[in-house]
């Protein structure tokens, strides 16, 4: 932790309570595709919590944190999404760090990187997070593996590299708030608008996402 956290971090109160996470969901494609290599380094080198949970492929924006004033987070995060127009990157193939964690690259827009940092700025006077997200540049990634694989890791990232990849385009579609586990709210860039937890879990209104997102 360098110095001038350390001493911003002095004067924040002390945050309790539930963890939210901000990230972006993928779907379809790019979704099965995450999919796929994550139930496979999972069954072939029998990665401990991959197979027994629902596997939801995403990239981490910020978190998980902690906060005082969920209230203020929320609105927080409408006002930055708000004024996003369209960003896109590519997942560009499989990457590491050191031998913690296996996960396929993110190269992001300069319009999602400095999305990131505004989104970053405007909360992280407002709450507690983890040590990443200070990051700079910081490292967009979809994680692949990351639990019980340290003493797998040699044979796990060669079985990655040798795979042969293709870039997959993205355009990020919708960015998710968690509370706990369960989504709070989501904006969607394409509607523009904010979603409710039921209204992101809607199947017609995603339909409507796409369908401006391909028109």
């Amino acid at each position: 932790m360098s110095l001038i956290r350390w001493f911003k971090n002095l004067f924040k109160p002390s945050f309790s309570g539930t963890h939210y996470l901000i990230e972006f969901r993928f779907h379809g494609h790019a979704k099965k595709y995450l999919k796929k290599q994550i139930w496979d380094v999972g069954k072939k080198f029998k990665v401990k919590g991959v197979t027994k949970k629902q596997v939801v492929p995403h990239i981490s924006l910020v978190g998980p944190f902690k906060t005082g004033n969920q209230k203020q987070i929320v609105s927080t995060f409408l006002n930055v999404c708000k004024k996003q127009g369209t960003m896109k990157f590519k997942l560009s193939g499989f990457d590491r760090f050191d031998n913690r964690v296996v996960y396929v690259n993110v190269d992001p827009s300069n319009n999602l990187i400095q999305f990131r940092k505004e989104l970053f700025n405007a909360l992280e006077p407002k709450i507690k997070t983890v040590d990443t997200d200070y990051l700079d540049p910081f490292a967009f990634h979809s994680t692949i593996a990351f639990k019980d694989i340290k003493r797998k890791f040699n044979k796990i990232w060669k079985y990655l590299a040798a795979k042969k990849t293709k870039p997959i385009n993205q355009t990020l579609i919708r960015v998710t708030l968690l509370k706990g586990k369960k989504i709070l709210y989501e904006y969607d860039f394409m509607q523009k608008k904010m979603l409710n937890r039921k209204q992101a879990l809607n199947r017609k209104s995603l339909k409507k996402t796409l369908r401006i997102l391909t028109s």
